[in-house]
């Protein structure tokens, strides 16, 4: 069964080490166990590490995006850039779309218009923050717990007006509210349920429950301090996530955003993507056909389609 996965961190992980997209073992979502769990369109994240300097970040930017261009679609025909989310319909057989997104807009600083060069080259998610805060929010690591600044107002009506989808996953639950308010497409691309793991990374029930009734999406991730409360997880702890959100009414609105080479611990059996097909064939235990197809990426693509993306 052909996934979707909203969120990893090949382009870090590039950019920090040069490693070798196609077989690199220290890559999870290398391009031959994409290939192998059947992962039919991967998001990667462009994820600035806090420690770079301010005045570096749009650079380091610029950086991820430039592998993303050379070293997973330019040096390999059979990845095919997802610029509108349409092209996903052009996908041929044996053919992996590739999705540009942005982790936290810390990089732009305050200007909208390294955002808008962020978008012509190729962002179609965005999420406001990742854990800390930056000049546009909170993130979930943030101890004052803010909300969306002014100028974080701004860049939401940016995503708006241009049609890209608001990552929610990092955000504080403050700024999560602001942004559930304003943005027009909303989604958690990678997050939890706090009612089974009190995290802060983890979505509420009224959270998860908002993004339901804005028809928007829940990826489930794959990281075991996630998932359960002793950092130790199997694909049954992470089938428990996926219930939880379908009993709050989001059987249609369920994805995957495994955050693989972002974490350094493993759901025993997804240790990393060519282990997908493990996660599928122990759904389809508990769930109709139907209802896995939607989990791993028609879901997604129905939401896209309702929210008129798909055209």
């Amino acid at each position: 069964m052909n996934v979707i996965d909203l969120h990893c961190d090949v382009l870090w992980k590039l950019w920090e080490s040069k490693l070798n997209f196609k077989n690199s073992k220290e890559l999870d979502s290398n391009k031959e166990r994409l290939k192998e769990g059947r992962v039919k369109v991967q998001c990667f994240a462009v994820f600035i590490p806090p420690e770079v300097k301010s005045d570096m970040q749009f650079q380091a930017a610029i950086e991820q995006v430039n592998y993303f261009y050379t070293e997973i679609v330019g040096k390999n025909e059979d990845i095919k850039h997802i610029r509108c989310w349409e092209d996903i319909n052009e996908l041929k057989p044996g053919e992996i779309g590739a999705v540009l997104t942005l982790e936290g807009i810390d990089c732009i600083g305050n200007d909208l218009q390294k955002l808008s060069h962020l978008y012509h080259i190729g962002i179609r998610s965005v999420g406001i923050t990742w854990n800390l805060a930056n000049l546009a929010a909170d993130g979930a690591g943030e101890p004052r717990g803010g909300g969306l600044t002014s100028f974080g107002r701004e860049a939401a009506a940016f995503l708006n007006e241009h049609k890209i989808l608001v990552d929610v996953s990092h955000l504080s639950e403050r700024a999560f509210w602001d942004v559930i308010e304003m943005a027009h497409y909303p989604i958690a691309s990678h997050s939890n349920a706090q009612a089974l793991c009190a995290h802060p990374r983890n979505l509420t029930d009224q959270q998860a429950e908002a993004l339901f009734s804005k028809g928007s999406m829940v990826h489930v991730v794959f990281y075991p301090e996630f998932i359960s409360q002793d950092g130790k997880a199997n694909i049954s702890d992470l089938i428990k996530h996926i219930d939880h959100f379908c009993s709050l009414g989001g059987v249609n609105h369920i994805g995957f955003g495994s955050d693989f080479d972002g974490i350094d611990q493993y759901v025993t059996g997804l240790e990393n993507a060519s282990r997908y097909q493990n996660l599928i064939n122990e759904l389809l235990k508990y769930y109709s056909e139907e209802q896995v197809m939607g989990f791993a990426g028609k879901n997604f693509l129905h939401v896209l389609s309702n929210w008129e993306l798909m055209r």
